[in-house]
């Protein structure tokens, strides 16, 4: 009687113990706060009690003015009209040089003299044409000058004319056979050497000639006259950026020889064809190069400046991303968050310009918009 009574009494107490534990999980249950969030497509609603909302810093777009940079690598290069190498185009044996590195230069500036075969045969041509020219007009003049006194013959004098027009045209060719040598026939005298001038404003950067040294008329340049007051930088930019790149657009212009400096510049010409290899189009900068700084053949790094536009611009840390998409959450009116995509631009600092998805007045989460991504 008293093991019966015993069982009971145990099987009475763990039942005790199961209503105990419901109800102590009950109450657990009925203590819980109420979730979060609620969220239906892309729309996502916060109670106000949701401590989620104190984790969410909110903002008003808004726009301001912005000019996008762009960098590249680029190359210095001279500018191909103030660059001239210098090669004469008729052999001969030097016997006089002027030249020497930094020679400032004008188009009259005497480079070296070289005594030409060639320039001595035309010589021989002009000075013959010239007096046979001469000669023909002075029977001409005489055949004029018997017509008017009346003892002259027609037939006469239209010969002297022909004769004295035919010598004027041969002596014409001959004038240009001199200056074809680049020398000045009202100076000229037999025998003289040919002077090679240079042909731009500039100076000697380079100088291979010597002193009694046989030229041929096929030699390579043995000088080079520049211009590098200015010069051009060739910069590449890929296809898919070269929208921005427009001409006249200013350009800062960095030099690894010397840290700090920037030299200004301005996009000269964005050429039409696309390089297959590099997938790039080579864009010109001319640069002011008063002081020599960039030299030819020297790598630099471009900062391409777009003009001021005025744009959209938001925090870095509101722009979230998923599946490869970028996107912002907006909120509206009656404070629900709706998930956006925008499409970006270029960064300045800790901000990003937003190229669409947004407009001016609205607000969105700048900080702490992961969370709702995580709610999602």
């Amino acid at each position: 009687m008293n093991l019966r009574n015993n069982r009971q009494s145990y099987l009475t107490g763990i039942a005790m113990a199961i209503i105990g534990i419901t109800a102590s999980c009950k109450q657990q249950i009925a203590k819980e706060p109420a979730a979060n969030y609620t969220m239906k497509g892309d729309v996502i609603t916060v109670p106000d009690n949701s401590v989620l909302k104190g984790k969410l810093k909110i903002i008003d777009v808004d726009t301001e003015s912005y000019s996008m940079k762009m960098m590249t690598a680029g190359t210095v290069k001279a500018i191909p009209t103030q660059f001239a190498e210098i090669a004469p185009p008729f052999q001969g044996r030097v016997t006089k040089s002027y030249l020497k590195l930094g020679l400032k230069t004008t188009p009259e500036t005497p480079l070296f003299e070289i005594s030409s075969p060639d320039f001595i045969a035309a010589q021989k041509v002009f000075f013959q044409e010239k007096s046979q020219m001469q000669q023909a007009e002075r029977t001409l003049k005489r055949q004029k000058d018997l017509m008017a006194n009346g003892v002259g013959v027609m037939k006469d004098l239209e010969e002297a004319q022909t004769a004295y027009d035919v010598e004027k045209k041969e002596y014409e060719n001959a004038v240009m056979g001199i200056k074809i040598f680049k020398a000045n026939p009202e100076k000229l005298s037999l025998g003289q050497a040919l002077v090679v001038h240079a042909p731009i404003v500039g100076e000697v950067i380079e100088n291979k000639v010597v002193l009694g040294q046989f030229i041929k008329d096929d030699a390579a340049s043995v000088a080079t006259v520049a211009n590098l007051s200015k010069v051009w930088v060739v910069g590449q930019v890929k296809e898919k950026d070269i929208r921005y790149i427009h001409e006249k657009d200013e350009c800062e212009i960095e030099v690894a020889a010397f840290p700090g400096k920037k030299i200004k510049g301005k996009v000269y010409h964005v050429n039409e064809i696309v390089d297959e290899d590099t997938r790039s189009v080579q864009v010109l900068i001319e640069c002011n190069n008063s002081d020599h700084t960039l030299k030819p053949g020297m790598y630099v790094s471009v900062n391409f400046i777009d003009a001021p536009a005025s744009v959209i611009m938001i925090p870095l840390k509101a722009i979230l991303q998923m599946n490869e998409a970028n996107f912002v959450f907006v909120v509206n009116a009656d404070g629900k968050y709706i998930k956006r995509k925008v499409e970006t631009g270029g960064t300045d600092g800790d901000r990003v310009v937003i190229k669409s998805g947004l407009a001016k007045g609205e607000r969105i989460v700048s900080e702490g918009g992961f969370y709702l991504l995580e709610a999602k």
